[in-house]
């Protein structure tokens, strides 16, 4: 089997709960030996981070989800001996990441400089919740205070309905993502020239650039985006943009000519409309079509929209989107063994290298369980 792209690289992962660890999750999906070094008998306090009370082994299955394909080494960085050994790991990896706050990692002596006088070819990234300096740089990083700050809960719902947050931890996750880009970016750029980089990224900014179309509208137009009044998609967009209950089910429809929309409706109250109306009688636009597609179901709906190479969709549930053919083709499922044995369904990396998918099979590791290996394969090598 061809080896993948990031094999023989050693990346390590002092991060934990989400954004970091997605990091090094992908990482290790795309061949990296991803080795987590962890506190002894506490490791990633993402390890007791329970979803709805599941547990494989002794750890939860969030983190199972976030930490397989990788390695765990325990070590007390309080310990001069063990913070030793672990400078040692460092002048053997690749890549260092960490999620701690600003200050953290340069107590124990393991911030940037430091490490890079170790080992000066090392990419260095680091997550933080606001940045590394300035007035915020003390908050709490965690995924829904910094939605709060962001903005982003004022994009969601209707116009005049409280803020609403996104579903899932979606700061974590597109800062793991991106500083997924950096790191590749700093070995690129290591291979050129032979050095180093420091990566800094922070959920705050990641939730700055998620918004980009808005923030530019802002900074530009001078006025607040306002969302629609009633099914609102993108406060930036206008009717019929949104989603849309029918007698059994909801649908969404996105961009669309009113014209079109109204023949392929038979509803006769839009023909009034034009295009110009789209934004400035948006609300009322959505309140009409609102009151007539809970005439009939989504399939009705879905088959007169089609039929005029509209773009609509069925809102799914996991149950619905699951049993599809569409979804059963992407094969986006994978399953873990965890030591005791146990099945654990989850996803797969979304990444497809020459068609070939990416899986494994091997579970998050067990606090401290690969320190025997690491030692003997990194530390005591000639």
């Amino acid at each position: 089997m061809k080896l993948l792209p990031l094999e023989g690289l050693i990346v390590l992962e002092f991060s934990q709960y989400l954004s970091g660890p997605s990091a090094g999750l992908r990482l290790a999906d795309l061949g990296a030996r991803v080795i987590k070094i962890e506190r002894p008998q506490v490791g990633d306090a993402g390890r007791k981070l329970s979803i709805k009370n599941l547990w494989a082994d002794d750890s939860s299955m969030l983190f199972h989800t976030i930490n397989r394909n990788k390695e765990s080494f325990t070590a007390d960085l309080r310990n001069p001996e063990e913070l030793e050994v672990v400078k040692r790991l460092i002048a053997k990896a690749d890549v260092v990441t960490h999620n701690f706050r600003p200050g953290v990692m340069k107590r124990q002596g393991l911030d940037y400089a430091s490490v890079q006088k170790i080992n000066p070819r090392i990419v260095y990234g680091e997550i933080s919740g606001y940045g590394s300096t300035g007035p915020w740089k003390d908050k709490p990083g965690q995924d829904l205070l910094v939605q709060s700050m962001a903005g982003l809960m004022y994009t969601t719902g209707n116009d005049g309905s409280d803020p609403v947050p996104f579903g899932l931890s979606i700061a974590d996750s597109l800062c793991g993502a991106q500083l997924v880009q950096g790191i590749l970016a700093g070995l690129i750029r290591r291979h050129k020239t032979g050095q180093g980089a420091l990566i800094e990224i922070s959920l705050l900014e990641s939730l700055l650039d998620f918004q980009f179309e808005l923030l530019t509208t802002y900074h530009n137009g001078g006025s607040l985006p306002r969302r629609s009044s009633i099914n609102n998609g993108h406060p930036l967009l206008s009717a019929p943009y949104g989603l849309y209950a029918t007698a059994n089910g909801y649908i969404a429809i996105a961009m669309c000519d009113l014209s079109t929309l109204a023949t392929a409706l038979h509803c006769t109250a839009l023909d009034r409309y034009t295009a110009e109306h789209a934004f400035v009688s948006r609300d009322e636009i959505k309140q009409l079509i609102s009151a007539h597609l809970q005439q009939h179901s989504s399939q009705v709906w879905l088959a007169k929209l089609h039929e005029h190479h509209l773009w609509a969709m069925e809102v799914l549930d996991w149950k619905k989107l699951t049993a599809h053919a569409g979804y059963e083709h992407l094969r986006m499922e994978q399953t873990i063994y965890a030591a005791n044995h146990q099945e654990i369904r989850t996803t797969r990396c979304p990444i497809r290298i020459n068609g070939r998918i990416l899986t494994s099979g091997k579970a998050a590791p067990g606090l401290g369980a690969n320190n025997e290996d690491i030692t003997q394969q990194l530390l005591n090598e000639n």
